[in-house]
C-alpha cells in the first residue's frame, strides 16, 4: 500500500514516485489475486479448512527442508497436542517437495503443496504463499484461532501461545519500520490471531516496501494501524549467537518467550550446517521426551 499522498516530499513528485509506487502495488495485487486462484499442486485445501474450523490450527510455510519440519512437527504435537498443525509447502523443488510430504504424512499432519510460486526472493515468495493460505484455507476454515510459524520455529515448553488472544485480538514477535516512521506489524514467523477478529478484513501477509515494511507489513494498513500498541501484550525477543566466539549477525538464534528460532536464512552454508547441529542439541531432551511419547503410543 503506498504512503499517503501527503507524505510524499516535494523530491518524491519530483521524481513521480507517488504514481510510481501506485503502478507497482496494482501489479502486486494483481499478481496476489491470480495466484490465490491456483489449485494446490498437491492436497485438498477444502478438506483441511473443513478439518480447522473452530479448532485452534499453527500454520507454516515449509521451504526445502524437510528435517525443520520433522522437527518442528514432532515438538508441536508433544507440547501442543490441541492443536491442529498444518504444512504449507512453498519448495520449489520436486524431491524436497515429496520428502517433506513424507515427512508430514509420517507424522500425522495435514500437507499442502502451494501453487508454484511467481516471485523468486525469499521474502515476497513466502508472503504470496501465506496468502494463498488465508484465502483457500483459513479463511474459509474460519477456525477459533490461527497461528503462523516459521518452519524452523521450535516450541521449547507448554507455553500456549493462543493464551494472549484471551484478552487480545493477536499476539506475536512485533517488528517495527526500519527506519522508524511509526508503523509496525507482526513477524509471520510467530503471530497469532483470533479469526472473528479478522475474518472480514482484506488481510495481506506480503510486504510493504514502501512503508519499510517486511513480509506480514501489508496488513498495517487493514490491520495492525487500527491498535494500540502499547496497550498489547507482545512476545519477548532476543537474538543470541548460536555459539560462543563469535558475533550475533554472524549466527544467531532468536528466542520468543521460549520459542527458538534457528533464522536459518542467514549465514554461510558450512555456518547453517553447524548451527543445525546446535539447535539440535539445545532441543534435543524434548525430542527425546516427544519421540518416547510417540513409541509408547
Amino acid at each position: 500500500m503506498p504512503k499517503a499522498l501527503r507524505d510524499y516530499t516535494w523530491a518524491d513528485w519530483k521524481r513521480l514516485r507517488p504514481l510510481a509506487h501506485r503502478l507497482k502495488t496494482a501489479r502486486y495485487q494483481w499478481i496476489d489475486r491470480r495466484y490465490r486462484r491456483k489449485p494446490a499442486l498437491v492436497g485438498d485445501p477444502a478438506a483441511v479448512a473443513r478439518d480447522i474450523a473452530g479448532r485452534k490450527v499453527l500454520v507454516t510455510v515449509a521451504y526445502m527442508d524437510p528435517e525443520a519440519i520433522d522437527l518442528q512437527a514432532t515438538l508441536l504435537r508433544h507440547f501442543f497436542p490441541d492443536a491442529l498443525y498444518v504444512v504449507v509447502d512453498n519448495s520449489p523443488d520436486d524431491d524436497i517437495a515429496r520428502q517433506i510430504a513424507r515427512v508430514a504424512a509420517a507424522r500425522s499432519v495435514a500437507y499442502l503443496r502451494a501453487p508454484e510460486n511467481p516471485w523468486k526472493k525469499s521474502s515476497r515468495s513466502h508472503g504470496i504463499a501465506l496468502n494463498w493460505a488465508w484465502h483457500n484455507v483459513i479463511r474459509p476454515g474460519a477456525p477459533e484461532a490461527f497461528g503462523l510459524l516459521d518452519h524452523d520455529l521450535f516450541p521449547t515448553a507448554p507455553d500456549d501461545p493462543f493464551a494472549p488472544l484471551a484478552t487480545q485480538d493477536f499476539y506475536g514477535y512485533v517488528r517495527a519500520a526500519e527506519p522508524a516512521n511509526g508503523c509496525w506489524y507482526l513477524w509471520p514467523g510467530f503471530s497469532m490471531l483470533r479469526f472473528h477478529a479478522v475474518q472480514h478484513l482484506d488481510l495481506d501477509f506480503g510486504q510493504d516496501w514502501f512503508l519499510n515494511l517486511d513480509t506480514g507489513g501489508g496488513n498495517w494498513g487493514p490491520l495492525y494501524s487500527r491498535y494500540d500498541l502499547d496497550r498489547l501484550a507482545q512476545s519477548p525477543s532476543r537474538f543470541v549467537p548460536y555459539r560462543d566466539g563469535i558475533g550475533t549477525y554472524e549466527g544467531p538464534l532468536q528466542w520468543c518467550g521460549s520459542w527458538l528460532h534457528e533464522v536459518g536464512q542467514m549465514g554461510k552454508p558450512d555456518v547453517m550446517r553447524d548451527k543445525r547441529r546446535v539447535v539440535k542439541d539445545i532441543l534435543s531432551p524434548h525430542l527425546e521426551a516427544a519421540r518416547g511419547e510417540i513409541v509408547a503410543a
